[in-house]
């Protein structure tokens, strides 16, 4: 199986790349630099193929792909800075690649008849009530720009392909770029007490369980709607952040407080970020270890 990652730079599209060496597929990165420009930790990720290429450039997607000729797409590539999509300089470039280009991707796709999975976010819903988002939910009601080219880029994969898998996750953390957990430890070494938000509800992803998770998804046909975090119940950003300092054995007081309370955030988030996973079960797909377990690997991984 070929399979073409976009966003290999990125925490997620170094997994992926790294899971489809683990089990010999040929998999072929690309992002916007012209060379792979992602974390250098010597994985195989660094060696494997690799094409630089513009997702918003129609013309160069469609040709790479039909050059490529690949058996599926893992689409990671996004704006994810949640804040600055709020920009108004900002919003259509946030358009361009959440939405525009993942269309560009599945009509691509869809010639070259490739299966895709198109990474989504919690960001698509309100956020409002504490019952859990069911994947096949379509009550979309996102609350910034983030979320609503998030969606705009769901239905463009879920109008174009019936060979599609849309999986949602939420709190990110891997090896590549920044996170919640490298926040955290940075602030520990200049504070002793932090704020952290309590009333937002949702469960960490470690994206190294989340590639192997991908690729059984690509292993198989059973195409939809899936949501993808680690298991071990659901918590706040305060809980998490208690469990960052007590695994690192680092002596920080942490306050919890309300988002109101915190302040600062431009743009409007979540409050129950909430994602029912147990369609990944009921389909034969093995879940995410706990986000405790997560955590533990992870901070041994950044040498902590």
């Amino acid at each position: 199986m070929k399979v073409l990652v976009t966003g290999a730079a990125g925490q997620l599209g170094h997994d992926v790349m790294n899971e489809l060496h683990k089990r010999g597929y040929e998999g072929i990165g690309s992002d916007l630099k012209p060379e792979y420009s992602g974390v250098q930790d010597g994985s195989p990720v660094t060696a494997m193929p690799y094409v630089g290429l513009d997702i918003t450039d129609e013309e160069a997607v469609h040709r790479v792909i039909r050059e490529l000729a690949p058996d599926a797409i893992v689409h990671c590539a996004a704006w994810t800075a949640v804040d600055a999509a709020e920009d108004p300089a900002n919003i259509p470039k946030v358009r361009r690649i959440n939405a525009s280009a993942t269309s560009f991707i599945a009509d691509a796709a869809k010639e070259a008849g490739a299966k895709m999975i198109y990474l989504s976010t919690d960001y698509v819903f309100d956020g409002q009530g504490t019952k859990p988002w069911e994947p096949d939910c379509k009550d979309y009601a996102p609350l910034n720009v983030y979320g609503r080219s998030k969606l705009a880029g769901e239905l463009a994969v879920s109008s174009t392909l019936e060979k599609y898998f849309i999986v949602r996750i939420a709190w990110v953390f891997g090896l590549s770029g920044q996170n919640f957990i490298k926040t955290m430890l940075r602030l520990s070494e200049t504070h002793d007490t932090l704020r952290v938000v309590m009333d937002q509800i949702g469960t960490p992803t470690y994206t190294y369980d989340l590639a192997r998770l991908l690729v059984d998804m690509l292993e198989t046909e059973k195409y939809g709607y899936y949501h993808a975090t680690n298991e071990g119940g659901y918590i706040s950003w305060y809980d998490f952040a208690c469990e960052i300092f007590r695994q690192a054995g680092k002596n920080v007081t942490v306050i919890p407080v309300t988002t109101e309370e915190y302040g600062k955030s431009v743009a409007a988030r979540p409050m129950n970020s909430r994602l029912d996973r147990s369609k990944l079960r009921e389909e034969g797909f093995e879940p995410l270890p706990s986000w405790q377990d997560a955590l533990a690997r992870y901070l041994k991984e950044i040498g902590q």
